[in-house]
């Protein structure tokens, strides 16, 4: 029996030769996953990049599988053609027992008093970088915001000033590698956006293993510095080249999610103009001063509006999985060996969970309603279960400070009409980088 026999059994819809649904994901990934679930409701298969890949669309299906009790679901292999040679054994890259205990030992750069110390970086910082941007003039939000939060990460999570020559190096070569990890074409051919990438991989492997030392015994509060430090409750730590590894992977993880949902934030402020009004309100209402936690609990709304558009535009669209036994779903046997994708966009935009599911509606998140609490898993824009994405609060925090400064001094509009299409693969981001323009309100912090 051919290979692709095993699947005969799980609907698709039409595939061209050889690209199969790569280009239709690429141009309307939205698009081509609705059309999938409408036609063929919870179990589908896609082909990407050459391979099938069998997508699971409801919180029951995302829950089997994240949840994983029977250790059957590998997240290195689901990752592996998109990640591997970029981020070989970043945290995503391990599985069970192996990502078990790598997670234990990161966890201390993720508790209560390190993320206060990130905030207390990271507050002038947000407010100093927010205030380089121009005023009553058009600029594309998107590749802004992108530069923002590399540069930012170079002072939170490397204890360098933003302005740093050595920041400024270290985060072209961030860029460079982080195109290569989204650019279709996988090998390391001459002139490719992959081949710089892999050559930029090389100056940041470089340059982080000669701070590794100088870290250990430092008294830093940045990122880097604890992950040196970092010891599970059996006191072990980590390698140097351990700790390179996920420091890298970190880097790249942190920076291009979160520029992916304030992007979103924006459109939908942009968009919904009355949600605007009721954030400018609230950030309006906070106290004076930097940031710190017990402002960012002080933000209910904006707290809202970020979940709406994690679930309206998922940073990252897809879990991809593979399956190392053969199971069955519902009635469903899925062969071993093939990708066993949990498609987060569609999960997010079940109408049996969420009202409305296609509108931007925040409420949706209010204590009143709380229809994310209607399945465990029907918002899982962060994962679950042993993979669950281990910077969930800290994006929750850096994204609340960004608000902030924004809209204590600007109303934020959008300077081009018309609907703004959405690229979603391999992380959601506007065609044509969402134009906006700062419109001063008159007031600032002190």
């Amino acid at each position: 029996m051919a290979k692709d026999d095993a699947l005969a059994h799980i609907p698709h819809l039409p595939a061209k030769p050889l690209i199969g649904h790569t280009k239709d994901a690429l141009d309307d990934f939205l698009g081509l996953v609705s059309r999938s679930t409408e036609s063929f409701g919870e179990i589908y298969r896609v082909k990407l990049l050459g391979k099938w890949r069998i997508h699971f669309t409801s919180p029951e299906a995302a829950e089997y599988i994240l949840m994983d009790q029977d250790k059957n679901f590998s997240s290195e292999k689901g990752w592996a053609d998109t990640m591997s040679q970029l981020f070989p054994r970043g945290l995503m890259l391990r599985d069970f027992d192996d990502h078990k205990q790598h997670r234990r030992i990161m966890q201390a750069a993720f508790r209560k008093p390190a993320l206060d110390s990130y905030l207390t970086l990271m507050a002038p910082e947000i407010d100093r970088l927010v205030g380089q941007w121009p005023v009553n003039q058009s600029f594309a939000f998107h590749p802004a915001i992108k530069d923002l939060t590399l540069r930012m990460g170079a002072n939170v999570f490397m204890g360098l000033s933003s302005d740093d020559p050595d920041a400024a190096l270290l985060n072209d070569a961030f860029r460079d590698q982080i195109v290569a990890a989204v650019t279709v074409i996988r090998k390391p051919l001459p002139f490719t956006p992959f081949r710089k990438g892999l050559k930029a991989r090389e100056v940041l492997v470089q340059r982080f293993h000669a701070l590794v030392e100088e870290r250990r015994d430092s008294d830093g509060k940045d990122f880097f510095t604890l992950m040196c430090q970092a010891k599970d409750e059996d006191g072990k730590g980590w390698s140097d080249t351990e700790i390179v590894e996920h420091f890298n992977f970190m880097m790249m993880a942190a920076h291009d999610t979160t520029a992916s949902v304030l992007t979103t934030m924006v459109w939908a402020m942009t968009e919904h103009p009355e949600w605007q009004d009721r954030l400018l309100e609230e950030v309006a209402a906070l106290p004076e001063g930097p940031m710190t936690p017990e402002i960012a609990d002080q933000m209910p709304l904006t707290e809202m509006v970020f979940k709406e558009a994690l679930r309206l535009v998922p940073p990252v669209p897809l879990f991809p999985r593979v399956a190392l036994r053969d199971f069955e779903w519902n009635g469903v046997k899925i062969p071993a060996g093939y990708g066993t994708t949990v498609n987060v966009t569609m999960v997010m935009r079940s109408s049996a969970h969420f009202a409305n599911p296609d509108q931007f509606d925040p409420d949706r998140f209010s204590s009143e309603r709380a229809e994310d609490r209607s399945h465990r898993f029907a918002w899982i824009p962060f994962g679950g279960g042993a993979h669950k994405c281990i910077g969930m609060h800290f994006a929750t925090m850096q994204v609340k400070g960004l608000i902030r400064a924004l809209l204590i001094s600007h109303r934020i509009e959008r300077t081009t009409t018309g609907s703004v299409d959405w690229k979603r693969l391999p992380t959601a981001r506007p065609k044509g980088g969402l134009p906006v323009k700062l419109v001063p309100l008159h007031r600032s912090l002190n």
